[in-house]
Order: structure tokens, then sequence, then C-alpha cells
């Protein structure tokens, strides 16, 4: 991770927005350096508005996410490349992630099917590495975010 990245573009956009809250969070999306440039790329085209995670990733390493959050994306080398403000975050299971949803994603063919197919090989990774099991009903937080 690039810390001066991350110090130099938050703090050319508080310069930019005085009344910015102080705190923010800095991540990349997914788990390879490829995944975090391809989605990062799509956060600054403007297709990808939004995003989801198993809540069961949450549960002792980090707080969820809150409308108002403000976060630094990273690209696949941990460089700051965006900052995004949460606007929405529901919990839903699995299986009522809705069309809307998938499509803001932004990802493959935008489509529902293809959303489930991908997260559903991801979260049985990330579940079998925390030693859970995957099932239609794992809790999914569904986040959207604009692009600042």
């Amino acid at each position: 991770m690039s810390h001066d990245s991350i110090k130099r573009i938050w703090d050319n956009f508080k310069k930019e927005n005085p009344h910015a809250p102080e705190e923010y969070e800095a991540w990349a999306f997914g788990d390879s350096k490829e995944m975090a440039d391809e989605l990062a790329e799509l956060v600054l085209t403007g297709t990808k508005r939004a995003t989801a995670s198993n809540y069961l990733a949450y549960e002792d390493t980090e707080s969820l996410p809150y409308v108002g959050l403000h976060n630094v994306i990273l690209d696949g080398k941990g460089r700051a490349v965006a900052i995004a403000e949460t606007t929405s975050v529901v919990i839903v299971p699995f299986n009522e992630v809705n069309e809307e949803h998938a499509y803001l994603e932004g990802e493959g063919d935008r489509t529902l099917r293809f959303w489930r197919e991908e997260h559903e090989k991801f979260f049985k990774k990330e579940l079998k590495e925390i030693d859970h099991e995957f099932h239609e009903q794992i809790p999914v937080v569904c986040e959207r975010f604009t692009l600042l």
C-alpha cells in the first residue's frame, strides 16, 4: 500500500472539500492485483457504482461501511486512484441481491446471472478461509457509492 499516494490524494481532496470528514478508509477491490486494477478502472470510468462483500468477513477484522463513508480506492499496486463516498448500505441474503445491484456493480455483462456466478466463486473461497460454508442465505453487504 502506498501511504504517500493515499495521503496525497486525501490532502488534495480536503483542500478542495474542507468540510469533508477527517476519517476515511483506503482499500482495493477483490483479492488480486489484477482484480483490483480492473475494478478500480471500472470505478474511474463511472461503470462501477456499487460493490458487494461477505458480511461474515467483517465480523472480527473491519467495521461495516456506512452512508457518508469516504473511501480511497487503491489499484493493484496499492496506489490511490480515486475517492468515492458510500451512499447506501443494505445487508441482504445472497439470493436476494437484485438485478439493479448487479448492474451497478458494472462487472462482466452486468447481469444478475453473471454477478451470482462470480460472487459465489469469490465468497466460497473467502468463506473457506474462515471455516464457513457458502449457502444461498449468506448475508451480503450491498454498498453503493458515488465517485468524488
